[in-house]
């Protein structure tokens, strides 16, 4: 009897959690989270709703929480700043960037303020500090780019081979992705992955200008969409293009040879000042004082400032030849 009476407890048990069990997919195949999003994606794809647009290229997010992500939305030209993000390849979203932003700054105004430094060279600190993730973004892209440029050449030789081989042109993109060295691969393979995926041609070529925005990679989208639109020996045109930017950074690099006294003279006369001053406020504290503590020296470090200023400018415009 005992038994009985177990077996009956054991197989209630059973009944009810399979019922609820069962209940619980039953609505989450006809109201739940995933049911809900096919519903949506098949009424904007009907013909109701045929006039809202459906993009299928992955959306970057400006931050991980839905909130801040409206609050950066509103920001002005946010969207330029996370552009520059994804040039530049660092592993940063928008809210990270300020976030480091922040903390740099925290960081630059608490040590300016431990050394009892005054206000306005703490705020001179706090700032000089607070710009260091932007110059190193500004860094990181043009260390990126410089690679890109430099790998495109073999890249397209690849994708003439390709061609000559009998490959569709997504194919040879494809054969780029996976053979050539990052970062041109990346840029290559998510090229390809677009197409793949639905996006036109015209699109995924723009996309890849739009992320790599170098002139050498502008000649070669136009070239391919010319060709699309015209015929040709499109393997011969990569040709033509690989050889003409080899020999363009040939140039370029005698360019900077010839350049290179300016820019390190640039370099030195920009540190100097600086290290000069840090130099001699070790030493004698009291002897550089002055230039903060009377109106006169703030006025001299003003001007100096400037001028400065003014003459890196005149400088970087003097060294910088566009090849």
């Amino acid at each position: 009897m005992d038994y009985l009476y177990y077996l009956f407890v054991l197989l209630s048990f059973l009944a009810v959690a399979l019922f609820l069990e069962g209940s619980y997919l039953a609505w989450n195949a006809y109201r739940g989270p995933e049911a809900k999003r096919i519903e949506r994606r098949l009424r904007a794809m009907s013909a109701g709703e045929g006039a809202e647009q459906v993009s299928i290229v992955k959306k970057r997010l400006l931050a991980q929480t839905p909130a801040l992500e409206r609050l950066l939305l509103a920001l002005p030209r946010v969207h330029l700043l996370d552009r520059l993000l994804l040039q530049s390849g660092v592993r940063l979203n928008v809210a990270g960037f300020f976030g480091l932003t922040l903390l740099s700054t925290g960081i630059g105004l608490g040590l300016a303020l431990a050394i009892h430094l005054p206000l306005f060279a703490a705020l001179a600190v706090a700032l000089a500090l607070a710009m260091l993730p932007t110059f190193y973004v500004y860094y990181a892209k043009s260390k990126r780019l410089q690679t890109i440029e430099a790998q495109l050449p073999d890249a397209l030789d690849l994708m003439g081979r390709a061609l000559r081989a009998g490959h569709a042109f997504s194919s040879a993109l494809k054969m780029v992705g996976d053979e050539m060295p990052d970062p041109v691969a990346s840029e290559f393979r998510i090229t390809f992955d677009e197409i793949n995926y639905g996006i036109s041609l015209q699109g995924a070529l723009t996309n890849l200008a739009t992320r790599v925005p170098i002139t050498d990679m502008r000649y070669f989208v136009i070239a391919v969409l010319i060709q699309r639109e015209t015929g040709g020996n499109l393997a011969e045109l990569l040709d033509n293009i690989s050889a003409l930017i080899r020999a363009r950074l040939k140039l370029l690099g005698t360019v900077r040879v010839l350049s290179a006294e300016g820019r390190l003279s640039a370099w030195i006369l920009t540190i100097l000042p600086f290290a000069l001053a840090a130099l001699i406020n070790f030493i004698n504290p009291g002897f550089m004082a002055l230039l903060w503590k009377d109106p006169a020296g703030l006025k001299l470090v003003g001007t100096a400032l400037v001028l400065m200023i003014v003459g890196i400018f005149w400088m970087w415009r003097v060294i910088r030849i566009r090849v």
